[in-house]
């Protein structure tokens, strides 16, 4: 029997992923589903660009718990049901593309940390530095470690716990399809805009608004409280930890502000890269105002009909300029793809 329906939103950071999900949860009587690993946090608020319009899974723990790509993929299949109950279309909105992996193709069943070994690891990084054991993980798991700074604490230790204790790489647990996924073919649209500088331009302004509201005063407030540190997934969040180690002592104010924006470049970056291997059914790509110039790399028939739609409109003058506009064209071929994906086979 077909699966219900599923749509999935994604997009490096800054890209206009809440706005125009928001937009099609109006349009499609839809329910947002947040695939974000900073939002589960509560007290993280004006960092991570929290949205005002209801999600799912935001606001999941405290930051001084940590949460983990496998949890979040029990808890969406939970909510996903739970929507679907409803008689309402699931709409899984985010740029955390490990949890969106891990719900949707699930991941492999690693080992649990073992806090001895993990003891241990970090005794050596205070006696040694993590650059020396960035250096040791290199021997062990090339891989990995050419996709870390020297200075990733939480992912060169995790690399070499898990070497430790099971004498495989983490990279390898990583590289292949795992247990557990939903097993079905989703709607994935991918927003972003088409030149980069424009995307640079979105991150710089939306830093800007971020410190205007207070950013600083939020991370004051969870450094002060005296229950969390550096190490901690929540506050290894872009913008949070920068601004942690100006509260530290560890960098004046101006160099912590460019570091945050450098690091939420590199985010986008990062995500841009997983983005480019998903299968996706097709990609917005927008212009400096957020209207619709391209809808590119379109898999099938009917997102292809829906290019050639805006690309018509592009040439006119007259492009999708807002979300709202661009949800209600996107209505047609999103129900019309539904239609072929969920249709019963027919047998001779």
């Amino acid at each position: 029997m077909a699966a219900s329906p599923l749509l999935c939103v994604m997009g490096p950071t800054a890209a206009g992923k809440t706005d125009l999900a928001v937009s099609l949860a109006e349009s499609l009587n839809g329910e947002l589903i947040s695939v974000d690993s900073a939002l589960v946090y509560r007290d993280l608020n004006i960092g991570t660009a929290k949205p005002d319009f209801p999600h799912h899974l935001i606001d999941l723990r405290a930051p001084s718990n940590p949460y983990s790509a496998m949890q979040f993929a029990r808890d969406a299949t939970a909510v996903i049901a739970e929507v679907r109950g409803r008689g309402r279309l699931p709409i899984l909105v985010g740029g955390t593309m490990l949890y969106f992996r891990a719900l949707l193709e699930g991941l492999d069943d690693m080992p649990a940390s073992d806090p001895v070994v993990r003891q241990k690891i970090e005794a050596d990084a205070a006696a040694e530095g993590w650059p020396a054991l960035h250096a040791r993980l290199q021997l062990v798991d090339p891989v990995l470690a050419a996709r870390l700074h020297p200075n990733h604490s939480q992912r060169i230790a995790r690399g070499l716990e898990v070497w430790q204790m099971t004498g495989k790489p983490l990279s390898d647990w990583q590289s292949g399809k795992g247990h557990g996924g939903l097993g079905e073919a989703p709607i994935s649209l991918v927003i972003c805009p088409k030149e980069r500088s424009v995307l640079h331009a979105r991150i710089a302004d939306r830093l800007d608004k971020m410190l205007s509201a207070g950013l600083l005063d939020e991370v004051r407030q969870l450094w002060s409280r005296g229950d969390l540190s550096p190490d901690l997934p929540a506050i290894r969040a872009v913008g949070y930890r920068q601004l942690w180690k100006y509260l530290d002592g560890e960098a004046s104010l101006d160099e912590a502000v460019q570091n945050v924006l450098f690091a939420t470049r590199q985010l986008a970056k990062r995500q841009m890269t997983w983005l480019r291997r998903w299968p996706a059914d097709g990609w917005l790509l927008t212009g400096e105002y957020g209207e619709l110039l391209e809808a590119a790399h379109c898999s099938t028939p009917i997102w292809r009909r829906f290019a050639n739609e805006v690309g018509r409109r592009v040439e006119e003058g007259n492009p999708l300029s807002r979300s709202k506009s661009i949800a209600t064209a996107l209505a047609e071929p999103i129900g019309a793809s539904f239609n072929v994906l969920h249709s019963p086979t027919i047998e001779n």
